[in-house]
């Protein structure tokens, strides 16, 4: 089947769900971050120890498997697009959300972290750009590093979308599409995955989401993006990995056990050690990304009334959901209560403070929702939308 015919198949509700569930997850693990011992944007005064071993976990395949999801969405989001087309789309979608939030929500950010160096944000706004990179100057884009590594993914496969269409490419592919159809064949992958980190990880061996020293984390993410391209949008790999879920499910605990074991196996730090480590996370970011996928697969394929309304809304969810926790995180820190109830208070009021912000303002205005990364409202809708709030003044 060609690539570009598979388009027409039934949408994946599943990709929709597994795309949302990981974008919240991304709030919590921030909520996290404020009280773990490792510094972040704004911390509490103490920590909760037990938090790490579960947030490192959590680390090891979160930004893969959504940059795998991501590569899914791509190749639909291609369809019968040119190159041009497509590139202005990523622009629109991507670029514009990147720029807004550099110029205006990062900086909300810094000034809080440091907000002892300045009298008010006024004073402040002066100063937004100063001092060179974060984290010794200003300039930053903190969690919009995500979006801009995927507009630059982006960018790098444009001129390719016409060989995607070509028989050769469908060839290779459809052999591809073989191999990861059997038995967990989809670790296949994970020679590819291991040997690019093995080489590049001794020239950059920090994830630090600055671009310019991050290659080895940047192809890293790539590969989990292209994988998602070209394999994860054929229903035979699907419907093999949904068969292997179990097998990949028990591969993901068997490694898990064995990297928390490391230091009890092989003694004190190490070489071996840290190789060792570096490996078995990867297996680990890769197995517990399929086993996620083939269980959403099995029982989230499915639509629901709210998914094209969350679906719409995770995006700007994203772009917010940083720069909130940080401002609510700063003032709830401040207060003289249990560790617990500020953590509980954080998670409520930022997610009030990002629904209603969302709701009630940047989805009702174009201009919003363009520079939030959604598609404009058209007349028609708006017409519609009138009317039922008419509907409903009415009713009452």
């Amino acid at each position: 089947m060609n690539a570009h015919q598979e388009t027409k198949r039934q949408r994946q509700y599943f990709i929709d769900w597994l795309r949302i569930g990981l974008i919240i997850s991304v709030f919590f693990f921030h909520v996290g971050m404020i009280f773990r011992p490792e510094q972040w944007h704004v911390n509490s005064d103490e920590s909760f120890e037990f938090l790490d071993p579960i947030m490192w976990w959590l680390h090891l395949w979160r930004m893969p498997l959504l940059f795998l999801v991501s590569g899914v969405g791509t190749f639909y989001a291609i369809g019968h697009r040119t190159s041009w087309q497509y590139v202005k789309e990523r622009l629109r979608r991507l670029y514009i959300p990147f720029t807004f939030g550099f110029f205006t929500l990062v900086p909300l950010m810094i000034y809080v972290e440091r907000i002892d160096n300045y009298g008010s944000l006024l004073d402040f706004i002066p100063h937004m750009f100063d001092g060179g990179p974060y984290p010794v100057g200003n300039i930053s884009w903190h969690h919009l590093w995500f979006i801009l590594y995927l507009l630059i993914i982006s960018l790098l496969i444009a001129p390719f979308l016409n060989y995607t269409k070509s028989a050769h490419y469908n060839l290779i592919r459809g052999k591809l599409i073989t191999t990861a159809s059997r038995q967990m064949g989809l670790n296949w992958l994970l020679p590819i995955i291991i040997v690019s980190q093995l080489i590049l990880r001794q020239y950059f061996p920090k994830s630090t989401h600055a671009l310019y020293n991050d290659w080895a984390y940047f192809v890293y993410y790539l590969l989990f993006f292209m994988s998602g391209f070209i394999l994860f949008t054929n229903y035979k790999v699907i419907d093999a990995l949904v068969k292997d879920r179990r097998l990949y499910l028990y591969q993901t605990i068997v490694f898990t056990i064995l990297l928390f074991s490391l230091p009890y196996i092989l003694g004190k730090p190490s070489i071996i050690q840290d190789y060792s480590r570096g490996i078995i996370e990867m297996i680990i970011s890769l197995s517990c990304g399929l086993t996620a996928i083939g269980y959403f697969k099995k029982y989230f394929n499915k639509d629901h009334k709210y998914r094209k309304l969350l679906n719409e809304a995770i995006y700007p969810f994203y772009l917010l959901h940083q720069p909130v926790l940080i401002f609510i995180g700063y003032g709830v820190l401040q207060m003289e209560i249990s560790y617990i109830f500020q953590a509980i208070l954080i998670i409520v009021l930022s997610l009030v403070s990002i629904i209603g912000f969302y709701w009630l303002i940047i989805r009702q205005f174009n201009i919003l929702r363009v520079v939030f990364g959604m598609k404009i409202k058209s007349k028609k809708e708006t017409l519609k939308e009138d009317q039922v709030r008419k509907s409903l003044a009415f009713d009452k």
